[in-house]
């Protein structure tokens, strides 16, 4: 196990940022009516802009983050993403442009409330004026514009950092061609608030805190801003990550210089933190980051996130976390769902993790949510990754494959693309990596969209540029509208699904046309392991064992139809195929045919 003590702080100093580089961006009247008179903003780049400026990647920090992203060599100390900024990492430096300014309000040479106010010539203070999340995005707007940036490849930020992602795509829409939330929402929840409610007053109630006025009081015994912090951190971390932590030496607590109470491991733990963050944060800061947080809100109903996102025109990514909490998957999820009824082209993934809010700044899921990115950025480029490198759609990496893991030809697929008319939009539910999606669109597809469960899959299917979200089939398709595609696909996945006739509904409601395909299982070859072996079934293409089949359901043509006919659905075609012989079958299909497809409607 990792040591205990180390968390998304650790890596973080209040040594001098060697690389940091500053813009003056000019006045500024604030949203909410104040102005500040002189705005720096401080910033750091990494890898190199290419001559058409087209390659620029911006990051936008959490809470307590700074322009230090990442290393700019082995003598520098380690940025706050280095797991994920750098030569050959998931946001690679030697394809794109970094930029990571410090936020407006900050205190890391940004202009903030440790800043000098030209009008008084002494620090503002608790005189800073309040913030919104609209502020700091125009302040990053200014400093591309300096830059000499007209467009943004990609925007990407977790947290509060996902709060400007989401402006800046709906307030600059021109501006960016990829925008990447990371465990964030379009509201903070009133339990996120009330935490800060809560490290707010720890700070005000702080005598040396002094009302804000304490630059010159020569006391750095921050003692109010080291509980709000150690506050933060409970939110921060999942239950798991607590239990992992420190419940095997939950008395046993380290002996390390704090303030604090000393009795637990978990108290010492968060009291470092608190600690190790009063000697690089500004808590006038703190104030006016958190109170930002807490005002942002792009409303708190489906129609209000529909009306929001209208003007964006760029493609989304969503990363969420299983285990987060303060920003949960739902509020996620919301989000995506408006973008879907909205028309425009988002992929989601919901990465399973233990390590809670935290998991976007932590090794252990970078794995997984960095090669979203990475290939979500490739595909913005137009130069994704080519298809020899990609696992097939019978990869094995699906619970919903019934076919052997050697690469065959997918006849299936043949006849699907034949079916499916060019500039036709369609979802594929179930998709996998994306394969049948892949070959639709390479022939000419209007919008094109996947559902699927399984992350690796989701992961292949980002990085052959295709917009997946990551839902269940068995809770429906309640994302979508009615008739909101030309096509709906659901290819080899019925014999897993539960709640059938949910998901045929959905699909002939959503879908101008469904087309449905699904392993026979009254094949003669089938039939005869059966009948002569008294076994379950069992073939080179159904090759898993009784007990370890993700498939619950034995479907037959003649069943498939019978069903159709008792719900009111209408077959349209039926194709009825012999992959082993590669052939389609006219004459008594039932038996004949190891795979069937349905074109159906209402």
């Amino acid at each position: 196990m990792t040591d205990p003590f180390f968390s998304s702080d650790t890596v973080r100093s209040a040594a001098p940022l060697k690389y940091v580089q500053t813009a003056r961006v000019g006045a500024m009247d604030l949203e909410l009516g104040g102005r500040l008179d002189e705005v720096t903003v401080a910033y750091e780049t990494y890898g190199r802009l290419n001559d058409d400026r087209s390659n620029a990647v911006l990051i936008c920090h959490a809470l307590s983050g700074d322009s230090h992203v990442a290393r700019h060599d082995e003598a520098d100390d380690a940025g706050w993403w280095e797991i994920a900024i750098g030569p050959g990492k998931p946001i690679d430096t030697d394809k794109y442009f970094v930029i990571c300014p410090n936020i407006l309000g900050g205190c890391r040479g940004t202009t903030g409330p440790n800043s000098i106010n030209p009008a008084t010539g002494r620090r503002y203070g608790a005189d800073f004026p309040n913030l919104t999340t609209r502020d700091v995005v125009e302040t990053q707007r200014r400093l591309v514009d300096y830059l000499g940036i007209e467009c943004l490849l990609g925007v990407i930020g977790g947290s509060m950092g996902g709060h400007q992602v989401l402006l800046w795509a709906t307030v600059y829409p021109q501006r960016i061609r990829g925008a990447i939330p990371v465990a964030t929402s379009a509201r903070l929840s009133s339990q996120g608030l009330a935490f800060d409610v809560v490290a707010r007053n720890a700070i005000l109630r702080d005598p040396n805190f002094c009302n804000g006025e304490y630059y010159d009081s020569g006391n750095l015994r921050r003692v109010g801003l080291a509980i709000a912090r150690m506050i933060g951190h409970i939110t921060y971390l999942s239950r798991e990550a607590m239990r992992e932590k420190f419940d095997a030496n939950r008395t046993s607590p380290r002996d390390v210089p704090i303030l604090f109470e000393k009795k637990f491991s978990v108290g010492t733990y968060l009291g470092y933190q608190g600690a190790k963050f009063v000697e690089r944060f500004d808590a006038n800061s703190y104030m006016v980051l958190t109170t930002m947080i807490d005002l942002f809100d792009m409303g708190p109903t489906l129609e209000d996130l529909i009306k929001a996102f209208a003007p964006a025109t760029c493609r989304w990514l969503f990363i969420s976390f299983t285990s987060d909490w303060l920003f949960s998957p739902e509020e996620s999820q919301e989000m995506v769902h408006a973008l879907i009824l909205a028309d425009k082209p988002v992929s989601y993934c919901n990465v399973t993790s233990g390590c809670g809010h935290d998991a976007f700044l932590l090794e252990d899921d970078v794995d997984r949510y960095g090669e979203l990115i990475r290939g979500f950025l490739a595909s913005l480029t137009g130069q994704g990754e080519p298809e020899e490198s990609l696992p097939d759609d019978d990869a094995g990496y699906s619970p919903t494959s019934m076919f052997s893991p050697v690469r065959r030809h997918r006849l299936d697929y043949d006849r699907l693309a034949e079916l499916i008319p060019p500039d036709a939009s369609v979802l594929d539910l179930g998709c996998g990596g994306g394969e049948l999606l892949a070959r639709l669109k390479q022939r000419g597809l209007g919008r094109a969209m996947g559902v699927e469960l399984l992350e690796q899959a989701i992961v292949t299917s980002v990085r052959r540029g295709l917009d997946v979200v990551h839902a269940d089939l068995n809770r429906g398709l309640g994302s979508f509208a009615d008739g909101q595609f030309d096509w709906v696909v659901l290819s080899r996945t019925l014999q897993a699904i539960v709640d059938v006739e949910l998901v045929i509904n959905d699909i002939v409601r959503v879908g101008r046309r469904g087309l449905v395909s699904f392993p026979n299982f009254g094949y003669r070859r089938l039939r005869r392991m059966l009948a002569e072996q008294g076994r379950a079934p069992e073939s080179d293409q159904l090759h898993y064992k009784w007990y370890n089949t993700p498939n619950i359901r034995v479907i037959t043509i003649a069943d498939f139809e019978q069903f159709c006919h008792e719900k009111g659905i209408t077959i349209h075609r039926r194709i009825a195929l012999d992959t082993e012989a590669q052939r389609e079958v006219h004459e008594d299909p039932n038996l004949n045919a190891d795979l069937a497809l349905f074109v159906i409607s209402r």
